[in-house]
């Protein structure tokens, strides 16, 4: 009888304390640092707003938050790396629109499925892309760039952040509408753009705002143009392309993803403190200031608009008739 007790109380002793260990295992996330790939060199959207954040996750998670850019073609090296690191929440990326909805269908050796090699964890901001000049080109606003390439077929020399990416299908779509024909430049960054637009290498190029704005503002660069709907508080005398070209506009987004099969407690987690982050005050007037609206829902959400863009830009490729590389 004693036996029988006493393997009773081990065997429960044994069930409680798996039990509070399996607990506590599952409340430690997370227990090291955290490492946030930017799929681009340094100065980009995504890296400039990863590290606008990377304090307050830091302070808010209690572990250093490490910011590594792992740059190259057209973002798919970083977010091929990240596909295939372990699901565990310790490897993240940076990822936006270019390389989840665009690359799939305009390159032929995309390394990883968007669809089913990540885990969405958090939709973070939406943008808009502009069309800015160097100041030595023969055209001052954007009819007169359309203009000037109507009349030099193909010698207008536009810089994007990779082949087949957003940026460049954007302005793809672009030049199709308003009957012009160019002569695209790829670039592993927004960095070697703007070297190469100041120094008259490039005559203009197509980016996210965040890159090229302190260009602007110093007057190193002209803005020609916003992708948005309508025009925006913080360029308020610029136009956007729908008042030259009527009806194109183009938006873009910036978002969190990992590898697929990241247990869901770690993605909720992830995706409250990125958003409480995203949306401290300070934070919001900065990403303002980059063209970028600050997006707060659900994973769920950022998986939804993430297939429907998917099919939405495969349409897009088609009708533009690009042709993969």
């Amino acid at each position: 009888m004693r036996h029988t007790v006493k393997a009773s109380m081990i065997g429960l002793l044994v069930l409680m304390f798996c039990g509070t260990s399996s607990w506590s295992f599952a409340q430690a996330y997370p227990s090291r640092p955290i490492k946030i790939v930017i799929p681009f060199p340094p100065g980009n959207t995504t890296d400039i707003m990863t590290r606008l954040i990377a304090p307050k996750l830091q302070e808010r998670l209690g572990q250093a938050i490490i910011v590594e850019n792992r740059a190259g073609a057209s973002g798919t090296i970083g977010m091929d790396y990240v596909a295939k690191s372990k699901p565990d929440g310790y490897t993240i990326v940076a990822s936006q629109g270019g390389n989840m909805v665009v690359l799939p269908h305009t390159s032929k050796t995309i390394p990883y499925n968007a669809l089913n090699d990540f885990t969405s964890i958090a939709l973070s901001t939406y943008n808009y892309q502009v069309i800015t000049a160097n100041n030595q080109v023969p055209f001052k606003t954007l009819g007169q760039m359309i203009d000037w390439a109507k009349a030099n077929p193909g010698l207008l020399t536009v810089g994007s952040n990779g082949e087949g990416g957003f940026p460049h299908l954007v302005f793809e779509h672009f030049a199709k509408t308003a009957g012009i024909t160019f002569t695209h430049v790829p670039y592993k960054g927004t960095a070697g753009i703007i070297t190469d637009m100041i120094g008259g290498q490039v005559m203009a190029s197509v980016d996210g705002v965040s890159g090229p704005a302190p260009h602007v503002r110093s007057g190193a660069i002209r803005l020609l143009a916003i992708s948005n709907k309508s025009r925006v508080s913080e360029w308020p005398g610029i136009p956007t392309v729908s008042e030259t070209v009527p009806g194109w506009t183009s938006n873009g987004w910036f978002a969190y993803s990992g590898p697929a099969g990241m247990p869901k407690d770690i993605v909720q987690k992830l995706n409250a403190e990125i958003n409480r982050a995203m949306n401290s005050p300070e934070i919001v007037e900065q990403l303002k200031s980059y063209g970028l609206e600050v997006v707060s829902e659900s994973p769920e959400y950022f998986e939804k608009i993430l297939k429907e863009d998917y099919g939405r830009y495969g349409k897009l490729v088609k009708d533009i008739s690009y042709i993969p590389h």
